[in-house]
């Protein structure tokens, strides 16, 4: 925790919107480093479980945020976000002005531009802040933070990133750059993993020994982070979500529209994507990621590893 958390104070009240594994996560970690914090949820149960970890809980956005210092919206996509500042019970209304929104949801970033300006035309502040690292980093306050917005912004946002971030990259004043970075981030992530399923499964196809193939590659110049990290869930046949199928579909259409715009040609990506959609096609979009290894056992015959728990799609 950095000295400014530290010093934060009870006086700083901080509203999180989406209180799933990430905000729930982000949540505590400003609880922790002394700030008020209120939640709002879709899911109640979601409220109630931040509620007996001590924090305050309320039923609409607007209630969360019209105290709020700082507002963090920990959604899906653009079109929620859209929602939380704009929708019914909306917190673009309820929010005091000089209060900053704190924008991490994965989108386009025209769309993060779009946002902004419709916020600061209400004289509040929008932090373009897409964030990477999981759920046990949420959990420690340990995400790394991809962030654009003007110095007021990040002045007012500035003892929520520090208490939620381990890493907080400055990357320019206005909205947009944050979600530029993000989605090079999901480029890489999508295609990497598509590729480390793709490569154990061809193991499996060639009967090598799985556990032997993953002790060689992750000590081998072929590693990626996304193998070493997703290729145990194969190898356990434990395709438990922790970063779904459908996020996949969601952020690497974003990268095809982007650079269909810009005429740029991704073709790795678009591969990666046909993989994603056959695994969220064939019922297995709410499934951990690492699912397309399953898919390419599917496709080919190789048999992979199988879990004693109960099924997920297939």
């Amino acid at each position: 925790m950095s000295p400014l958390a530290e010093n934060s104070g009870p006086d700083i009240i901080a509203a999180v919107i989406g209180l799933g594994s990430m905000g729930l996560g982000m949540a505590q970690s400003m609880k922790r480093a002394g700030l008020d914090v209120v939640g709002y949820d879709i899911t109640p149960a979601a409220v109630d479980r931040f509620i007996a970890d001590g924090g305050r809980g309320v039923v609409t956005p607007a209630a969360a945020a019209k105290d709020a210092d700082i507002v963090v919206s920990v959604v899906v996509n653009g079109a929620q976000t859209e929602a939380v500042l704009f929708g019914p019970e909306g917190v673009a209304h309820a929010m005091k002005p000089g209060a900053v929104f704190v924008s991490s949801a994965t989108m386009d970033p025209a769309v993060a531009r779009d946002l902004a300006q419709r916020v600061e035309a209400l004289g509040l502040h929008y932090l373009d802040a897409p964030i990477s690292g999981g759920a046990a980093k949420a959990a420690r306050g340990e995400l790394t933070v991809m962030a654009s917005g003007s110095k007021q912004a990040f002045g007012t946002a500035r003892p929520g990133l520090e208490a939620m971030a381990a890493k907080v990259y400055e990357l320019g004043d206005e909205a947009g750059k944050g979600a530029a970075f993000k989605m090079i981030n999901q480029l890489l992530a999508g295609v990497h993993i598509a590729a480390a399923c793709e490569a154990i499964t061809f193991a499996a196809k060639q009967d090598l020994d799985l556990d032997k193939v993953y002790e060689v590659i992750t000590a081998s110049a072929g590693n990626s982070w996304m193998f070493e990290n997703r290729v145990p869930h194969v190898l356990a046949g434990d395709y438990t979500p922790l970063s779904s199928i459908e996020i996949f579909v969601k952020d690497l259409g974003i990268v095809q529209d982007m650079a269909r715009f810009e005429r740029y040609p991704v073709p790795l990506a678009a591969a990666a994507l046909q993989m994603y959609l056959a695994a969220s096609g064939a019922g297995m979009g709410r499934d951990d990621d690492s699912s397309l290894a399953r898919v390419y056992a599917k496709l080919s015959g190789a048999e992979l590893p199988s879990s004693t728990k109960e099924p997920l799609s297939l």
